[in-house]
């Protein structure tokens, strides 16, 4: 791999992702970041996104629906999924390296790791009271 040229905005979108613990997607990301560039576009939001998930610097995120997510802690941990706003928050339950083990006897490849998400209502989904006619 060719060596990759420093650059303001991307160290700017790393550090905006480090200081977040919302998840935010690529469209959030751009907000923040041009207040700081304010000439910077989307498409190089998106790019240096992807850039700094190919070199594992922050993961992305995808549940199959809506846009992808992005994620700046890179320590091993799962994620709840509200599927009526659409939170995502990091759960504090320990992985499951035994998950892996015991995926492996039914796989005929090498299992490295995996990612689980948990889906459900969140809180202040669960509390909100029903819209009044």
């Amino acid at each position: 791999m060719k060596t990759l040229k420093y650059s303001r905005q991307r160290e700017s979108i790393k550090a905006c992702l480090m200081g977040r613990r919302d998840h935010p997607t690529a469209d959030d990301v751009y907000l923040s970041i041009r207040q700081e560039y304010p000439n910077i576009s989307l498409g190089t939001v998106y790019r240096n996104l992807n850039l700094l998930v190919e070199l594992g610097e922050v993961q992305k995120l995808s549940f199959g629906y809506g846009p992808d997510r992005f994620d700046a802690d890179l320590i091993p941990h799962y994620h709840f999924v509200c599927k009526n706003c659409g939170t995502i928050a990091d759960l504090p339950l320990k992985p499951f390296p035994e998950l892996n083990r015991e995926a492996q006897q039914c796989c005929e490849g090498r299992i490295d790791s995996h990612s689980t998400y948990f889906y459900g209502m969140c809180r202040n989904c669960m509390f909100r009271e029903p819209p009044q006619d």
